[in-house]
């Protein structure tokens, strides 16, 4: 991929951990210039108090061949996103890739409890962070992305359409549900609306995501991580964040990248057809694991899926 994206330009928005960041420097190592968005930095945390900032995503993008530049902005609020809009065309005069990934529903969210037990004010800050984000962001970043023919919007989400048409995860409940399969139908809504300017839309969802707070959560790290299958055995189909963000930049540098247009994506069926692995080597196929042996309750075996 190094080099394919030279004299590109990416948006991720909300990039300061996890998938997002993980996006940034793989849209980085093909060469892109990559401006990454989220609200925590080295001077002001967001709620989340976590010690990760869009600072050090920017530096990773720029270590991996890129060009990293961080942009303090919350995406809830129109007038930063406006002017970071009309920073990016001031500064580029064209956007290519845009990746909404903002989310910041995991303190939100409540387990195991029912819509009218869950916290009102806490479901509806989650749906606002969780889709009104990604209008937001779209509404302002879009007429900037269709200038040029070949623009790509991946709209981040968690399951795939087909999963999520037929499960119903009442462990993290329905706002999170509502969210997440709204995503999905912003891909769908983006890639019409795109198709006359030659742009493409897609959902993307990754499997079991080694994220930060998952790994804390666990009490491992990347380089340990499987110390933690013992506690869990189906987290042995997880994946590391770079997974998703390697199938994203296979997306943007396809020059064929329309035939997905509207469609719900995963990390693993697209390294199937891309052929790039996680870090370790692996294709973890965690979607069809979870539908296959995690769900129906059989043991955990992922011979097949990896």
């Amino acid at each position: 991929m190094s080099g394919k994206l030279q004299g590109k330009v990416a948006l991720v928005a909300g990039a300061t951990r996890s998938a997002g960041r993980a996006i940034a420097v793989e849209l980085g190592t093909a060469g892109a210039t990559v401006y990454v968005t989220g609200r925590s930095t080295r001077e002001q945390r967001s709620e989340y108090d976590r010690p990760e900032t869009i600072e050090e995503t920017a530096e990773l993008v720029t270590l991996s061949g890129g060009h990293g530049i961080a942009v303090q902005v919350d995406h809830l609020d129109e007038q930063q996103v406006r002017a970071l809009t009309e920073r990016i065309d001031r500064e580029h005069g064209r956007l290519d890739v845009l990746v909404n990934d903002v989310w910041g529903g995991e303190k939100l969210f409540e387990w195991n409890t029912t819509l009218w037990q869950h916290s009102l004010n806490n479901g509806l800050r989650l749906l606002r962070l969780g889709i009104d984000t990604h209008l937001i962001t779209s509404a302002f970043a879009l007429p900037l992305l269709i200038r040029n023919s070949g623009g790509l919007v991946v709209e981040m989400t968690d399951g795939t359409a087909e999963y999520n048409e037929v499960n119903y995860r009442a462990a993290t409940g329905a706002y999170y549900d509502l969210a997440k399969v709204s995503v999905t139908r912003l891909a769908l809504a983006q890639a019409e609306e795109l198709r006359p300017y030659g742009g493409t839309a897609v959902a993307l969802t990754p499997g079991w995501l080694r994220s930060e707070m998952m790994l804390d959560a666990f009490g491992v790290t990347e380089q340990n991580w499987r110390d933690a299958v013992e506690a869990q055995p189906h987290f042995a189909i997880s994946e590391s964040p770079h997974y998703v963000g390697r199938a994203v930049t296979a997306l943007a540098t396809d020059p064929e990248v329309a035939r997905w247009s509207g469609q719900s994506l995963s990390s693993g069926g697209l390294a199937g057809v891309y052929g790039f692995t996680d870090l370790d080597g692996s294709r973890p196929d965690a979607w069809r694991y979870i539908a296959e042996v995690q769900d129906p309750g059989n043991p955990a075996d992922t011979a097949g899926y990896r």
